[in-house]
Parts: C-alpha cells; sequence; structure tokens
C-alpha cells in the first residue's frame, strides 16, 4: 500500500467517524454511535501500528533513517512561498501517532460505559472524534502551518468538550477560560510562524531544520522566534503564567479530562519542542528560560495539589506539575527523555483520570474525596489499577514513571544542579500528594451517604478494561528506554542530527559515573519513598480528613489551599480592568451612536414637519414657486459663467 494512502487514512478514519456521528447523532443509537466512534480510532491505531512496522523495516533494509514525506496536494503559493498540504512520518510522528490512537481509543471505549446515560452520547463521541482527527493533524503535518491547523483545531475542540454540558453555566466559563487563554499563547505561536516565513522563507520542517544548521548559536532572530513559539506552548501545555485554564478543564466530562490531560492537547507544547530542536538547542537562552519557568510551574502546581479536595482537581494539578517536568528535561536538551516522559505519562495520567471517573461513577457523581474513604473493596479493579497508577506517577521503581522522571533529573543534574534540587523537592510532592488521595479514596472508613453506599459498585467492562491494559503499560512502560540500553533514545536519534551538528557539546556522552547516577536514582526513589511513608503515617495511622471549607485555617495553609489567589490576581488586574473599560467604551458607544442617530432623526422629523407646509394646494403658490425657481437657476449660471 501506498505511504502517501495510509497517510490520508489515519486521520480520515476519526473525520468520517465525526461526520456519522455528527450529522446523525439524534438518529444513530447509542450502541452503534459508541462502536463507530471506536472502531474509527482502533482503525487509525492498527494503521499507525503498520506504517510504524513498514518504517521499522524499510530502516533496516536500506539504513536510511530520513523522514518521509508525503504530499497530498499544492495547497499555498503566494510570490516564492510554497506551503503543500502533506504529512511527515518519521520517528517523532510515528511515536505520536502510536500514543494519541492507542490511549485515545481506549478512552473512546471507556466512554461507551461512563456516557451510556447521556442524552448528547453521539454528539459526545463526534467531538472526541473530531479532536483525535486535529491531534492527528498536528502530529503529521510536515510543516508549522499544518500543525498551526491541528493547534487550534484541538483548541476549538477543547472548548466544545469542556462546555459539553452546556446548561451549566460555570462549566461554560470554565470552557470561554480555556479558548481565551489558549488563544493568548497561540497569538505567539502564529508570530513566531510569521517570523519563520520571514527568515527562512519557508514553513517546512526539513528545509527550515537545514537552513538553521548554518546559522550561529545564540543568533537573535532564532531567540525571538523560540520565545514566540515556546509563547503558544505556554497556552498548550499549561505553563506560567497561563496555566490556570487546565484545573478548570475539570469540568468536562472525566473521558474529557483523560483525553485533554494525558496524552494528546496539553503534550502539543512539548511535541512543537522536540520537533523543532534545532532551533531550540542554537538558542541556549531560550533553554535556560524555559527551564526556569518549568521548575516555577511543576513547584507551583505540586504545592497546591498538596491540599486539593476534588479527586480531578489534584489529578489537574498534577499534569500541569509533570508537563514542567517534561519542559524541564527539554530545558536541558534532553529531547528524548522528555519524549519518554510524555509517553510514559499519557499511560499514568490517563489511567489515573479513567479511574477517577470510575470511582465518580460509583460514588453518583461524587468527586470530594472527604466523602469517599474505604472504596478498595466494592472496587477492586479500579483500586488496583490506580494503586498501579499512583506508584508509576510518584516514580518509584520499577514502574514506568521512576525510569522517565530518573532520566530528566539525571540530565538536569549535569546541567544545572540547584534545578535538579527543585525537581527532586518536586518528585517528593508528587508522591505526598498522590498518595494522599489514593489513601483518603481507597482506605479508611467510608464517609459518604448511606445512599451513596447502597449504590457503589464496580464499573461495566468497557470501563475496567481500558484500565487494565493502561495499568499494564504503566508498569512495564519503562522498558522502552532503560538505563544504558534504551531503545527509544537509539529510535530517536536521527531526528537530533541537526542539533548535534550546531551544538555538539549539549549531547556529548554523559561525564557523570556510574555511582554517581546509582546515587541519583536512589535519593530521587528515596525522596518518592519517605513522601509515601509520611502520607502513609498521615492518613492511614492517624486517620487525618482534610478539613471542610467552613474551617479556619492559618495562613499559609489557606494561601495553599486558595491556589495562591492566582485567579483572584488576574481577575482584579486583568479582567475586571479591561471589563470596566469595555463597559466604559461601550457607555461612551451607546452615548455617541445613539446621539448622533436620534440627533439625524429629530432633525429629519423637524425639517420635513415644516416642509410639508409647502405643499398647501394653492395652485398660485406653486406657479409662484416655479418662477421664482427658474430665475434662481439663471442668476446661479449667470455667476458661475463670469
Amino acid at each position: 500500500m501506498q505511504p502517501e494512502l495510509l497517510c490520508a487514512l489515519i486521520p480520515l478514519f476519526p473525520l468520517i467517524g465525526f461526520l456519522i456521528n455528527g450529522i446523525g447523532f439524534r438518529h444513530v443509537p447509542k450502541g452503534v454511535a459508541g462502536a463507530i466512534a471506536t472502531i474509527a480510532v482502533l482503525a487509525s491505531f492498527l494503521t499507525s501500528a503498520f506504517l510504524f512496522g513498514a518504517f521499522i523495516g524499510n530502516e533496516h533494509q536500506t539504513g536510511s533513517t530520513a523522514p518521509l514525506v508525503a504530499t497530498l496536494f499544492d495547497w499555498i503559493s503566494v510570490g516564492d512561498l510554497h506551503i503543500n498540504f502533506s504529512f511527515q512520518i518519521d520517528q517523532l510522528s510515528l511515536i505520536m501517532l502510536l500514543v494519541v490512537t492507542g490511549v485515545g481509543s481506549l478512552i473512546h471505549l471507556y466512554s461507551i460505559g461512563y456516557m451510556s446515560h447521556d442524552s448528547g452520547f453521539g454528539k459526545f463521541m463526534a467531538f472526541l472524534n473530531l479532536f483525535v482527527f486535529f491531534m492527528l493533524l498536528l502530529v503529521m503535518g510536515s510543516n508549522y502551518v499544518i500543525m498551526f491547523i491541528g493547534w487550534e483545531g484541538v483548541g476549538l475542540c477543547s472548548y466544545l468538550l469542556i462546555g459539553f454540558w452546556n446548561t451549566n453555566t460555570s462549566y461554560n466559563n470554565a470552557a470561554r477560560k480555556a479558548f481565551v487563554m489558549n488563544r493568548i499563547g497561540d497569538l505567539g505561536f502564529l508570530l513566531g510562524i510569521f517570523m519563520l516565513i520571514n527568515t527562512f522563507g519557508t514553513v517546512e520542517y526539513v528545509d527550515i531544520f537545514k537552513q538553521a544548521t548554518s546559522l550561529e548559536i545564540g543568533d537573535s532572530t532564532v531567540f525571538l522566534i523560540t520565545i514566540l513559539l515556546f509563547v503558544g506552548a505556554m497556552g498548550k501545555s499549561a505553563q506560567i503564567p497561563l496555566y490556570t485554564w487546565l484545573p478548570d478543564a475539570m469540568a468536562g466530562p472525566t473521558p474529557v479530562s483523560a483525553l485533554i490531560h494525558a496524552a494528546t492537547m496539553v503534550t502539543a507544547g512539548i511535541y512543537m519542542v522536540v520537533r523543532s530542536n534545532v532551533l531550540y538547542t542554537l538558542s541556549p537562552l531560550t533553554l535556560e528560560i524555559i527551564g526556569g519557568i518549568a521548575i516555577a510551574t511543576a513547584l507551583l502546581a505540586a504545592s497546591i495539589g498538596l491540599l486539593q479536595n476534588d479527586i480531578k482537581k489534584v489529578l489537574a494539578y498534577s499534569t500541569v506539575s509533570q508537563l514542567g517536568y517534561m519542559f524541564l528535561g527539554l530545558s536541558a536538551t534532553a529531547y528524548t527523555a522528555g519524549m519518554f516522559h510524555v509517553i510514559t505519562h499519557a499511560f499514568f495520567k490517563a489511567l489515573l483520570f479513567l479511574g477517577a471517573g470510575s470511582v465518580i461513577h460509583a460514588m453518583s457523581d461524587e468527586q470530594d474525596i472527604r466523602k469517599m474513604g474505604g472504596l478498595r473493596k466494592a472496587l477492586p479493579v479500579t483500586f488496583i489499577t490506580f494503586l498501579i497508577g499512583t506508584i508509576a506517577i510518584s516514580g518509584l521503581p520499577p514502574f514506568a514513571g521512576f525510569f522517565s522522571k530518573d532520566e530528566i533529573l539525571a540530565h538536569v543534574f549535569e546541567h544545572n544542579k540547584v534545578l535538579w534540587a527543585l525537581g527532586v523537592l518536586g518528585s517528593g510532592l508528587t508522591s505526598f500528594y498522590m498518595f494522599r488521595l489514593l489513601f483518603l479514596t481507597f482506605f479508611g472508613k467510608f464517609r459518604g451517604t448511606e445512599e451513596q453506599r447502597h449504590h457503589l459498585h464496580e464499573s461495566p467492562a468497557t470501563m475496567t478494561a481500558p484500565l487494565v491494559f493502561l495499568a499494564i503499560l504503566s508498569a512495564v512502560g519503562g522498558i522502552l528506554n532503560l538505563p544504558g540500553s534504551g531503545w527509544l533514545g537509539d529510535f530517536m536519534a536521527p531526528l537530533f542530527e541537526g542539533s548535534r551538528q550546531v551544538n555538539p557539546e549539549a549531547f556529548a556522552e554523559s561525564t557523570v559515573e556510574h555511582s554517581t547516577e546509582y546515587i541519583l536514582m536512589a535519593v530521587s526513589a528515596g525522596v518518592a519513598l519517605l513522601a509515601l511513608i509520611l502520607a502513609y503515617v498521615m492518613y492511614i495511622s492517624r486517620g487525618a480528613v482534610p478539613a471542610p471549607e467552613t474551617d479556619e485555617r492559618s495562613l499559609p495553609e489557606k494561601v495553599i489551599y486558595n491556589k495562591y489567589y492566582i485567579d483572584e490576581l488576574y481577575d482584579n488586574i486583568i479582567v475586571e480592568p479591561i471589563r470596566g473599560l469595555g463597559d466604559a467604551l461601550y457607555s461612551f458607544g451607546e452615548g455617541l451612536v445613539d446621539g448622533l442617530v436620534n440627533g439625524v432623526a429629530w432633525l429629519v422629523r423637524q425639517s420635513s414637519s415644516q416642509l410639508r407646509l409647502l405643499q398647501n394646494g394653492s395652485i398660485g403658490f406653486y406657479v409662484f414657486a416655479m418662477v421664482l425657481s427658474i430665475a434662481a437657476i439663471f442668476a446661479l449660471r449667470f455667476f458661475i459663467r463670469f
């Protein structure tokens, strides 16, 4: 089969699913709608897997690691600028294709059980398919313009999915907040694309990166381009200061949270930086800025997660923190380690969100962990899989999160010892709040109502099967890039040839001795283990339960519990002044425009009321007026002539 056809089929399958369910969502039965949507994404996964196998086979046969560019059609031609609608298949796009379609198909399957009672089921599945379609465009495009189409598309779909239950005003506000904050970042991304066109005369990855290798490190134009592109990544991947939309996005149904916050939309910024690795390697100052923002984001979000009581909000702040870790790895030019954490994070974060959805489903839509407890007996599959996900994200061996997080911290240790220490601190905070969540939800006594206790039951197979698959991947995913014999590192190596060429030192062999590496691994795992023990002592041995909303809190606890009042700060210094300015302009415009319109109407009305008196029916007056007019015309002609 031709590669061009395979490339076209991958995004085409979910697009067809969207069209069928989107057009006929009022008429297609729920069972059929769920099957169509899930099979569409599964077909994309199988096609991606086939393409992956063909790429690996071709690599072994020919020894070529060059990317395959499949041009579907000529798209835009303006002067010397030519933009094709084409896809690029290489190591990075293949990895993202497998993650997006693989995890996405499991989330679609889970949605069949979770959303089965919702009246808008068909529309929901259509939106999920459309989201996957745009995400596939984002990762498959061979140039920045197609990436931008997918970039904007997933932003639109996130708006539709977050505000899916649109009868609730707060959910609509959350969707609008996500849309607006992403648009702020997207403006930076768009300006970066314009600068790429102005600098390189093209938007094609291959052409840009080839030209970039001839530039010097620290080039001011490249610095500006990379900063602008990173502004886009700050919006999509929720970094300071554009992160506050992501926790609010929990307003959407739980499968949406898993899809947006695990494998797809929030990793778009990471993908963009790794794709543009040559440009970022040429700009060490940009990488330093990214590192500072990343560690600040990781620690800020982790500290907020310590005191959150909404099961999905804890996971949301965890996502923000983990994205900070990914960018921290990229700032140390550990591009492979960053992508490795993207993959493992997709496994265990999707698992945790879907596990949280299973808990919410059993608890009759209750999300407050203070009203849970003792659920491990009623929900055994959910408990075991959630436990595996918690161990994985906490960075405890031998599960997937340990290997990916350890690899990032090892690279950061070589790059900057202070960032490494702060990264280890963040790892400990992650372990504490995740085990706090686990213990309060599944251990101790049940703290809900009798009606909820009576309703407790394990989720149906359509929901637990994805949990089991993701739990297995979260447990064994670390084998993708084991220390010293990493398959992922070898597979992705050709992506960074340009970066090695412009800055060989950044990709030199590690100077850290093996004994030091083992110590670093032990420190990271030890801190996570100590945090686990502390959480166990507080919430199991002592049986502590977070205080109700009405209780008084100490000042530090109050600040953290209220998320450092950052949302309130944004409201006071940005939202309210802009709203006030808008109201003032509206009032001014209303007074000016209404006054002008009403004034013209008054003038016409008054003039017409006087002029109509001339029409009095007197023939003598009409003859007089006609003679007077003729005399005036002759006089006017006479003066004009002389």
